[in-house]
């Protein structure tokens, strides 16, 4: 297990400078009338992806070991670094040192912060979650404190003082906890609670991510043409009450209401995540999209983790499995989101914030 865990840090230190970075080549590459179309198709990516990794998942364990679970992804990385080094762009690299104590202090912050909401959702030690927090919470004051006086900080919180980019970052975060909490809970719910088999489990969770790749490219070719602040706040309605809608479909019995508004929750999550994500990478000035980016997966990532950690809580705390109380927490979470999306939209039209140049 430890040699397993060591292994899962460096696929985890690779995923990051992958992820970290993805959206900044994306303004690099794609013409700022089309980046909207190319964060839709990155998206549409995504989805597909979800959707077909529980499926090539069975068959490879239907005629092989484990192992091949990871082995698979061998021959496709080489691929992947062949094609990217004959088609990505160079970009001429900073001069800028790295920032190692900047670095650590991102590490004890989030990492301690990710590790006590784990700690919270299998009822772990309180004194340890208690330290996981203060630990947490004592490096972010001083990589806060690093970051604000530095011209070009790690982790670029400077960037928060732009009010169309720091509201996309609270509805980034609301918005992937909702989605983390159904995503955790619903597969529980199918296996457990119904008694489905893990195969028409995973399937039972496919319309979702097939439902987003179907509508992000839409939504990334609209965000280019119309105003993304309005579809945002649409996409993240409709998520809300798609989630709210599983539990009148759990209640009404048979798979089809449960499909559909599992199918509903996926097209409302696909209309807001491209316009939103485009929204924080063009706010922010070009020159500082690769720190736009790393903030993105950052909001992201902490979005997913607090939503685990409240699905597991959920769960663990319950006599019964209580689908409806969870799934109007998740709702609630996608209702703050789309207020925020709205409030963003108002405080533009009334003036109260100015808009970004070319937003």
């Amino acid at each position: 297990i430890e040699l397993l865990t060591a292994a899962r840090v460096l696929q985890g230190l690779g995923a990051a400078a992958i992820m970290s970075i993805n959206a900044a080549i994306m303004r690099h590459v794609f013409p700022h009338a089309k980046l909207g179309q190319a964060i839709g198709w990155i998206a549409m990516t995504v989805s597909v992806s979800a959707a077909a990794g529980p499926s090539i998942a069975s068959a490879i364990m239907a005629v092989a070991s484990w192992h091949w679970l990871f082995l698979i992804n061998l021959p496709m990385s080489v691929l992947a670094v062949v094609i990217g080094y004959f088609s990505l762009p160079f970009n001429t690299p900073s001069r800028a040192r790295f920032d190692f104590i900047s670095a650590f202090l991102n590490v004890l912050t989030f990492g301690g912060l990710v590790a006590a909401l784990g700690n919270m959702g299998i009822e772990s030690n309180p004194i340890l979650i208690a330290a996981q927090f203060a630990v947490s919470f004592v490096a972010g004051v001083f990589l806060v404190h690093r970051q604000l006086s530095r011209t070009r900080p790690m982790l670029p919180l400077d960037l928060l003082k732009i009010p169309v980019f720091a509201c996309s970052i609270g509805s980034s975060i609301t918005g992937f906890c909702a989605q983390m909490i159904a995503f955790v809970t619903l597969p529980f719910y199918f296996h457990d609670v119904l008694g489905q088999s893990a195969t028409m489990t995973g399937l039972l969770m496919t319309p979702w991510p097939v439902a987003t790749a179907i509508i992000a490219p839409i939504a990334g070719r609209l965000a280019d043409r119309f105003s993304p602040i309005r579809l945002t706040g649409i996409g993240m309605a409709v998520f809300a009450i798609g989630l709210y809608g599983t539990t009148l479909a759990a209640d009404a019995g048979g798979l089809v209401p449960i499909i559909a508004a599992l199918a509903l929750c996926g097209a409302g999550f696909g209309l807001f995540q491209a316009p939103n994500n485009r929204l924080m990478l063009t706010s922010a000035p070009r020159e500082r999209s690769g720190g736009a980016s790393g903030l993105l997966s950052t909001a992201r990532l902490t979005g997913q983790s607090v939503g685990a950690a409240l699905a597991a809580i959920l769960i663990g705390t319950g006599g019964d499995f209580d689908l409806a109380t969870i799934m109007i927490v998740a709702s609630g979470s996608a209702v703050i989101s789309a207020i925020i999306c709205e409030g963003r939209r108002h405080a533009l039209r009334s003036g109260l914030i100015a808009s970004p140049a070319g937003l």
